[in-house]
């Protein structure tokens, strides 16, 4: 009997070792750690964050796992749901695209704080970061078109990920790992609702909450209960109920062979992935020509498809939160013909209220091609024309945007990254001595990794 999709799944992940690991895997981890960590400490202060924050620390209970930068010892399935919240708050944070978009890194605290639980080598925690990675990406390949094409959202791939990142380090064998697959991916079925029209904290809420659930549903493996096996293939399972046309072997085939972390991408914008080209090709107009936003006629953006469905939506002309404004392209536009750059502040209220930007924004036309539309998500072309009050033009054209694997991000970029993010929380003597950490992290366990990131 030929062995169920979760079991083929289960069956590699236990059996993957830290030492099956290429040297430039380890290291590409620990770039997605230190860009990941960064982008926590950018969420420490925001509003959602601090929310959960303060409802856990009422609730109180068994102290198993850190809170980044905080320091607080919660029970380690409510410390899944901050960290992985702060690691996503301001959209920072990686970016896969395929079929399906997804943040493999909203996946890392399932790995950290079931960790912590029986301290467990930061080895043990590489290896369950490259199988979220793994999986993630995988199933961003696996339906044709993406779940977010049949209007749900990613995280309702994350729900059968995350009980693979935390089982691995609870040391879950293969029948627990099936059933903490199938207890997952029995409940995290997430509508398409979050990121579209008017957003709200729910957009970067939702897939964290199917980290947090995978940690509980692995913890719930590890003590017996069961769950569906056939939770992908069976009869009114994942592809019955999603389908039709899925592609099996983008899930199950070479499996080891090499490893998908390597294709994933980083972010140079706190913004929505789909809109980084754009970005980058309005900000080459503006800076190399050094146009003011005030001489500004109109500005076309030519797209694709589902940017123009996602990025233009009127909701989007008149942002009111930063949830919404970061996924505004008109918006993202805007600031970047105001101030010639985009940045977290670029988000803040005080910029939300900036006569410059309802000045400008609806000089800005978003426009479909057809042909674009047939080169993604191989790239995500963008074209940008600008023209000015006295007549002049200027176009750009990008094809894939910084952070891409094919135009990585380097290691002073990172740098200045993390630094730009951490630097109202962390002396640079610590950003430093963090950088240090992360990268030498296989000596460590869990809980000493996590207590160094302590402000």
């Amino acid at each position: 009997m030929e062995k169920s999709f979760s079991r083929q799944i289960a069956e590699f992940a236990v059996n993957l070792k830290y030492e099956d690991l290429p040297a430039e895997v380890v290291n590409e981890v620990k770039r997605y750690l230190y860009d990941s960590i960064g982008c926590a400490y950018g969420g420490y202060s925001t509003k959602d964050v601090n929310i959960l924050r303060d409802i856990y620390k009422e609730i109180g209970g068994t102290e198993q796992a850190t809170l980044i930068g905080f320091g607080d010892r919660i029970p380690a399935v409510n410390a899944t749901l901050v960290n992985s919240l702060m690691i996503r708050a301001l959209d920072f944070n990686d970016i896969y695209w395929k079929e399906d978009p997804s943040h493999p890194s909203d996946l890392i605290p399932a790995a950290l704080s079931a960790a912590e639980i029986n301290g467990a080598p930061m080895k043990d925690v590489i290896t369950a970061i490259v199988l979220a990675y793994e999986f993630e990406q995988r199933l961003c390949e696996f339906a044709l078109p993406g779940v977010r094409e049949r209007k749900w959202h990613h995280a309702t791939l994350t729900q059968f990920v995350s009980p693979i990142a935390a089982g691995k380090v609870l040391k879950l064998n293969s029948d627990q790992m099936v059933n903490a697959i199938g207890i997952n991916g029995c409940h995290n079925h997430t509508i398409g609702c979050p990121t579209a029209g008017k957003l709200t904290m729910m957009k970067n809420t939702v897939d964290p909450m199917a980290v947090q659930a995978g940690v509980f549903a692995a913890l719930m493996a590890q003590k017996g209960y069961t769950g569906t096996e056939a939770i992908f293939e069976g009869k009114e399972g994942f592809m019955d109920v999603f389908g039709p046309r899925w592609d099996q072997d983008k899930l199950l085939c070479d499996l080891g062979k090499s490893f998908k972390i390597m294709e994933c991408g980083m972010k140079a914008f706190p913004t929505e992935a789909l809109t980084h080209t754009h970005i980058t090709c309005t900000l080459k107009a503006v800076t190399k020509n050094n146009i003011s936003y005030k001489d500004i006629e109109s500005v076309t953006v030519t797209t694709i498809a589902r940017a123009c469905d996602i990025l233009f939506d009127p909701h989007k002309y008149r942002p009111e939160s930063r949830e919404t404004a970061d996924h505004s392209l008109p918006y993202c536009i805007a600031a970047a013909l105001v101030d010639h750059k985009i940045t977290t502040d670029s988000f803040s209220e005080k910029k939300l209220k900036d006569p410059a930007i309802w000045e400008v924004i609806d000089r800005i036309h978003g426009e479909a091609s057809v042909e674009f539309e047939k080169m993604f998500p191989a790239r995500q072309p963008s074209r940008v024309r600008v023209k000015t009050k006295d007549g002049r033009e200027f176009t750009e054209y990008l094809e894939y945007p910084k952070g891409d694997p094919r135009e990585p991000m380097t290691m002073e970029d990172l740098e200045n990254k993390f630094n730009a993010l951490s630097n109202k929380l962390l002396s640079p003597e610590k950003q430093k001595s963090i950088k240090e950490t992360i990268f030498s992290c296989e000596n460590l366990s869990a809980n000493e990794f996590m207590a160094s990131l302590v402000v």
